[in-house]
């Protein structure tokens, strides 16, 4: 008996499990799994000119303040993008991906070293036209009921730039 019981509450264990990278990825995020590397680079400011065939997206980080928050600048939150992650930013950065034309999902979720820590996410739709330019923000911000949390939102095309003048670039390396 404790055996079958063993049995199912495993299986019920990897089916909970199973839904809930499904449900991530069908918000845009990748697998739980996968972490970042990154480096920073303070020198860099690159501005990708827009494809004819392609669009830009910027995804930036920074803390929202908050009364009761930490130093929470130095989290490092995952960019994913139709279920895969794309990149990562740490603290106060950015960084861009090139996408085809079309809807698309785009989540920010924070990265964690504990397997047990829930990693809060945010998530938008976004129909990518070509040629064009978006710019997202994952806003660290302090949550008192759950822990620490990440929103993304949209930035207007008038501050992406001013954004990108004044933040290092992010580099990222996904490991597994």
């Amino acid at each position: 008996m404790k055996t079958l019981l063993a049995v199912v509450l495993f299986a019920t264990v990897a089916l909970s499990q199973d839904r809930s990278e499904a449900a991530a990825a069908a918000s845009g995020c990748g697998p739980s799994g996968t972490k970042f590397d990154v480096q920073i680079d303070k020198k860099q400011h690159p501005i990708l000119p827009p494809e004819a065939d392609k669009a830009v997206i910027y995804i930036f980080q920074d803390a929202k303040p908050n009364s009761n928050a930490r130093n929470l600048g130095n989290t490092t939150t995952r960019v994913g993008l139709d279920g895969a992650w794309v990149g990562a930013n740490h603290g106060k950065s950015y960084f861009f991906v090139l996408v085809n034309p079309g809807d698309h999902r785009l989540c920010v979720a924070q990265q964690t070293m504990l397997k047990t820590s829930s990693k809060p996410a945010s998530a938008v739709s976004l129909t990518a036209e070509a040629g064009k330019v978006y710019y997202f923000r994952a806003a660290v911000q302090e949550k008192s009921d759950a822990g620490p949390g990440v929103e993304l939102e949209a930035i207007d095309s008038a501050e992406g730039p001013s954004l990108i003048a004044n933040s290092p670039l992010s580099i990222s390396e996904a490991r597994e």
